[in-house]
């Protein structure tokens, strides 16, 4: 582990490892298989880069990000690592040159899409060439169970197996439950691998849930921007025609705003990316199609627009957000109209042409169980992060939590669980406290808000009696119409009016329908699979014939969550919203003077401005202020090469500042 650890020193400016990375790393080195689960930002492209520039020959990096491998490289290029990526954006003569090159041993890295691999040219070039690592990144996608599920990514072992000697193969990801953690491990053929799971906790982000109307959102998103008008941030929406909309209502409302979906031109999606990445523009506005892999540290924010399908998808994306380590958000919008969008694609976008119409159902049944656990998520009123840790089965540093009146009892999410079981949300503690404990983690909108308690009981109670007197057969909009005894002329000739249950609710037809669905959080009710689901009765539902039986709803008070928790945070991170050790008020304008300077040099050389240096490394200059060489190379994330590229530069910067300060 020495090359390693000097090679992490010289190269990227680092004195030792982070967790799990030396693990890996080490089980690599010795010729063994290897298997990371790490959140976004902990270092994941570390773990194969080392043991790339200290093993001979050419590692190979398999990852489905096309769009990124020139930025990817570019990174490897600027900290002295000679790096090179095969992809679809090369022209046949620029293949054959790469290809050539990595023969004479010009490069140590090689990117190559999973498409790549059933290339007959790149499967003769890849027997003739010393291949000592294969490293698969975002290697969920190879899962079924995974939400990024990709049939290219099953041609994997195939390619690995016809190598002349098989090297040591590293899979990695940020996200996987156990099922998609198995898959990895089986369909890639990895033997007997080290497995490391870090924790999926990421203790720099804050968690917030808002129940918004369409036009609640937008005027939400334009406020939240100009408080946060310097920084970078991301907006997902869940349609091509919401990025449209909400991309040209930004831009008239004077932000600096790009936007991403499949449905444009590449060389569209490109220019829109570099924007982005260049800080050209600091707002980019994009469907699930952008991100993935986006080595962007200095996202400060990431705002969802509309409720995703799954928690994986949300965390993957929400984790986009401070993977420097800085302090940052996650603002989750949702409305009961982003879980009808969710059910349309669940069950219109299985079907790809490449699975049997049996797998196709597969996917789409473990789809639906995981939207149930992202309904589970948006109505929760326990603790937003202990909710995620225990979907992934990780208990996390949440003992603060533990015992807090109001939190919910939560449970490992089970992809095989019955519908209805696999999100066991404990969102109604009969004779729980209306609001939770402020202890907590002290980072989500739920441990830091206030609540209310909504008396519920009488509406829970004839919603399962209405779904028992019909047998379950029926939909939640038809329950909720029964129940409050609609005039419907499809209702009337059904002879629905005639049931027992039939207008004993005055609630509104948005919290009857709200009820439902938390009725079948807690598995007195249950939703059927299928593309028009019926809501059957639950395992729990004898519960509401009890005398007993309680039902509460919590709504948060109406209150600012700005004015609610952002004082609060900024207080839990030293007062300062995005500082690091060190990192005081009077540094802001060093700050700001050496971003200014990183977006110049990044100009002229063409690359992204993180590529420089972070903005925790920019944070840290402005702590030590170094004045020579050494000092310079004591800054975290400064290794040899930027220092000779870069120092000098810096410190002219800094010691202009302070002469003139």
């Amino acid at each position: 582990m020495d090359d390693a650890l000097g090679a992490l020193g010289r190269f990227y400016g680092y004195s030792e490892f982070r967790p799990g990375q030396a693990t890996l790393i080490q089980a690599v080195l010795e010729g063994r298989d290897a298997l990371g689960i790490m959140p976004t930002g902990a270092g994941k492209s570390l773990c194969y880069q080392i043991p790339g520039i200290v093993l001979p020959g050419l590692a190979l990096v398999i990852s489905p990000l096309v769009s990124l491998m020139g930025d990817q490289v570019r990174a490897l290029i600027d900290v002295g690592v000679r790096g090179s990526y095969l992809n679809s954006t090369l022209t046949p003569g620029q293949q054959r040159t790469v290809m050539h090159r990595a023969e004479e041993g010009t490069y140590k890295i090689m990117y190559v899409a999973p498409e790549r691999l059933s290339d007959p040219l790149f499967r003769e070039f890849a027997s003739r060439i010393t291949v000592p690592l294969i490293a698969i990144d975002e290697a969920h996608c190879v899962s079924q169970w995974g939400q990024d599920f990709r049939p290219s990514y099953l041609m994997i072992r195939d390619f690995i197996n016809g190598l002349p000697q098989r090297p040591p193969v590293i899979a990695l990801t940020a996200t996987a439950t156990d099922n998609v953690r198995d898959d990895i491990a089986e369909l890639l053929g990895l033997r007997d691998p080290e497995t490391v799971i870090t924790g999926y906790d990421r203790p720099n982000l804050r968690f917030c849930v808002e129940k918004l109307s369409p036009k609640q959102k937008r005027s939400r998103i334009a406020g939240y921007i100009a408080e946060h008008s310097s920084e970078s941030g991301i907006i997902y929406c869940s349609t091509r025609k919401a990025v449209e909309e909400l991309t040209a209502w930004l831009a008239g409302q004077g932000i600096s705003v790009a936007r991403y979906h499949a449905g444009m031109a590449s060389d569209d999606r490109r220019a829109s990316q570099q924007r982005f990445i260049d800080d050209d523009a600091l707002v980019m506005v994009a469907t699930n199609a952008f991100g993935m892999g986006i080595d962007k540290s200095n996202v400060r924010y990431v705002i969802h627009y509309n409720m995703p399908k799954s928690i994986e998808a949300y965390y993957q994306e929400a984790g986009r957000a401070g993977r420097d380590g800085e302090p940052s958000e996650c603002l989750l919008l949702w409305s009961d109209g982003d879980v009808n969008t969710c059910r349309y694609f669940i069950e219109e976008g299985a079907g790809n042409g490449e699975l049997t119409d049996e797998e196709a159902e597969r996917v789409r049944a473990g789809q639906r169980r995981m939207l149930e656990a992202m309904v589970g998520y948006c109505h929760t009123t326990g603790c937003l992060r202990r909710y995620i840790l225990n979907y992934f089965g990780d208990e996390g540093d949440t003992s603060a939590c533990d015992g807090a009146e109001g939190a919910p009892r939560a449970v490992p999410h089970e992809p095989n669980a019955p519908v209805g079981r696999s999100c066991e949300s404990g969102l109604f503690e009969h004779g729980a406290s209306s609001a939770p404990s402020p202890i907590g983690c002290g980072n989500c909108s739920n441990c830091l808000g206030e609540f209310d308690s909504v008396d519920v009981t009488e509406t829970a109670r004839r919603c399962v009696q209405c779904v028992r007197e019909v047998n379950g057969s029926f939909g939640k909009s038809m329950v909720a119409d029964i129940v409050r005894g609609s005039k419907a002329a499809r209702l009337l000739e059904l002879g629905l009016d005639r049931l027992d249950s039939y207008g004993t609710v005055s609630d509104s037809i948005s919290q009857v329908k709200e009820v439902i669905e938390l009725l079948a959080a807690e598995r007195l009710l249950q939703v059927s699979d299928g593309t028009y689901p019926v809501v059957g009765l639950g395992p729990r539902c004898f519960e509401a014939d009890a005398d007993d039986f309680e039902f509460t709803m919590k709504r948060m008070k109406a209150k600012s969550p700005d004015s609610r928790a952002m004082g609060e945070v900024g207080a839990r991170f030293g007062g300062h919203a995005f500082g690091s050790a060190g990192f005081s008020a009077g540094d802001d304008a060093l700050f700001e003077r050496l971003r200014a300077l990183r977006k110049r040099i990044a100009d002229t050389n063409g690359i992204p401005p993180y590529v420089v240096f972070s903005d925790r490394t920019l944070r840290d200059m402005c702590v030590r202020r170094p004045k020579d060489r050494l000092e310079f190379l004591q800054v975290n994330g400064v290794g040899e090469t930027k220092l000779a590229r870069y120092g000098e530069t810096f410190m002219e910067e800094i010691a202009a500042f302070l002469q003139e300060a």
